[in-house]
Parts: C-alpha cells; sequence; structure tokens
C-alpha cells in the first residue's frame, strides 16, 4: 500500500510548530517532512530549508520524495503584513501559486491552505457571521486569503486539485511566541501572567472576537483533510469556530490562577483591524460536512495554557 509523504511548508511558526509534531505521530515522522527558510535550534530531523517563493525549489522537494499531500503555512500575518503592504502581497500570494501548480503538475493527492476571519470586512453581520458573508478585508493578509480561497477554489474546479481550508479565528497555544497577528495579544497574555508580569493590550477591553485553542485547531485541521473528498460542501474556505471572547473576560479567567494579574489597555493600529472582523462565527457547513465540534472553552484553555506555560 502506499504511503503518504507529507511536505509542511512554513513549519516554523505557530501552527506548522504543532502541526508537524502530530503529522509526525500519525504517519511517521520518516513521512513528514517539515520546511521553512531557516532550521529552527533544537528541531526534528527531516527538515529542508526551502524558499517556497522559488517554483523550482518547491518542484525539486515534492518530485525528489515524491510528496502526495503538502500543507502550506508560509505567510506573512496581519499586523505585521501592514508594515509592508505589496512585500506582504507578493510573498503570500508567489509562494501559494507555487504550491498550488506544483502539486496539479506532479498529481499531489492534497493541499492544505489555511485562511482566516481576516477575510471579512465591515459590511458584514457580525454576530454570528455566516459562510456566505461579503468578504472584502481591510488588510492585505485579508486580501491574500480572500483571493488564495477564489484560487483554491479555481484549481480544484478547474484542475480537480483537492485543496481544503479552514478560516482559522485567533490561535491560542502554548508552544510558540506570538507571529505578528491582531489575536495574538491572547497569547501574550498568558505568557506575561505566569511570569506575574502585568500586561499592555493593544486592543480595548470590550474588543470580541473569535478564538480557538491550538488542539482544536489542530484535530479541526486534520479532521477537514481526512473527510470524505464527496461529502465537501465548501471548496474556498470553511467557517470554523471555537469560541468568542474580549480581552476583559480573558483576564478574569486569568485573576482565577493570579488574584494580583493586572491588564492595561492602550489600543494601537491593531483596534482598526479587530474592529473589522466578526465577533462569532456559524460554522454550519463544518459541522454539517464533516461533524466539526470544538472540545475548548475560555476557562478550560486558560486552565490548560496556564499548566503548560508554568
Amino acid at each position: 500500500m502506499n504511503k503518504d509523504v507529507i511536505l509542511i511548508v512554513g513549519s516554523n511558526g505557530q501552527l506548522g510548530t504543532v502541526l508537524t509534531e502530530k503529522l509526525r505521530l500519525n504517519y511517521g515522522a520518516v513521512n513528514v517532512i517539515a520546511s521553512d527558510l531557516y532550521k529552527k535550534i533544537g528541531s526534528e530531523d527531516n527538515f529542508i530549508t526551502l524558499d517556497a517563493t522559488d517554483f523550482k525549489a518547491v518542484e525539486e522537494v515534492v518530485l525528489k520524495n515524491k510528496i502526495t499531500q503538502i500543507y502550506h503555512l508560509a505567510a506573512i500575518l496581519s499586523a505585521k503584513g501592514e508594515q509592508n503592504p505589496l512585500g506582504t502581497w507578493d510573498l503570500n500570494m508567489k509562494t501559494l501559486f507555487n504550491v498550488l501548480e506544483v502539486s496539479r503538475l506532479h498529481k499531489v493527492k492534497k493541499v492544505f491552505f489555511p485562511s482566516s476571519i481576516a477575510v471579512f470586512g465591515e459590511n458584514i453581520d457580525k454576530e454570528n457571521t455566516l459562510q456566505s458573508s461579503n468578504l472584502t478585508p481591510t488588510t492585505v493578509y485579508g486580501m491574500s486569503k480572500v483571493a488564495g480561497e477564489n484560487w483554491a477554489n479555481y484549481y480544484f474546479k478547474k484542475y480537480g486539485l483537492d485543496v481544503r481550508s479552514l478560516r482559522y479565528p485567533g490561535v491560542i497555544g502554548y508552544q510558540s511566541l506570538p507571529g505578528g497577528g491582531t489575536t495574538d495579544y491572547a497569547v501574550d497574555i498568558f505568557h506575561k501572567a505566569v511570569k506575574n508580569e502585568s500586561f499592555e493590550c493593544f486592543l480595548d477591553a470590550s474588543t470580541m472576537l473569535p478564538m480557538m485553542y491550538m488542539d482544536d485547531v489542530i484535530r479541526a485541521t486534520l479532521e477537514l483533510m481526512e473527510a470524505d473528498k464527496e461529502k465537501l460542501t465548501i471548496r474556498t474556505s470553511y467557517n470554523i469556530a471555537g469560541m468568542s471572547f474580549n480581552p476583559e473576560q480573558i483576564a478574569l479567567s486569568i485573576k482565577e490562577y493570579y488574584p494580583d494579574f493586572k491588564i492595561a489597555y492602550k489600543p494601537d493600529f491593531r483596534q482598526v483591524i479587530a474592529n473589522s472582523w466578526p465577533k462569532c462565527i456559524d460554522d454550519t457547513a463544518a459541522r454539517n460536512d464533516w461533524n466539526w465540534k470544538p472540545e475548548y472553552n475560555l476557562n478550560l484553555m486558560t486552565k490548560t495554557m496556564i499548566e503548560n506555560l508554568k
């Protein structure tokens, strides 16, 4: 029986670090190749240095290793992306095009492309934002994800390439530091709390945003990739939901463990980005098509984060 050989593009990031470990548990370390621009100190073997903007380099890795699945995670995120809009667009789109085209040419069976709640803009219902809501994002990162969703759908419809995608909310995990996203305050706040430091939040206290704990994120990703192809009705990107909370609520949750924890609010340019995003997400399609259901709420996530960071 032929075994899957998986390539993870952009494995050094917050998601890639955990996803690599989980895929190696499921498929065997020898069958999961991590790649990024540089090798992290202490990273596992079976790592390839790869510049995903280089088409020939991506093609060579796929052919040499007989890759059957690609998880394409490389991207510049929302807040960081606004510091260099054109560079963000170029990198996010070129790497995606290279992955899609190499996969088409060399019969890669499945491609995973992460989208984001950043695809949504101001002119939506922000309560239980629907799968079919209008997509007019306010950031270059969001624009690149909307374009990516449409290209994923195009490659599926025109070429039959099995591209699958989730619109991730804010991702919270203990395994790595924040990576330049607008929801990253919800990771940094835990690092400050366990060090008995105060926290200055770049969003105001009432900014409600969709979030998801890392274990749920990884499980959702793998469940989608393992789902029956015939049951998938969304070929742009699935809405996916975990929980929604604001900075004041997460601070109160942390105070259950650190009663003296202090938070101050100093909104910056990221507040404008957050204001354009949904407060909570309707993920009915994911629940219907592949039985998605989150396991973590705010209190369980806070307990787990603090236990692991300590």
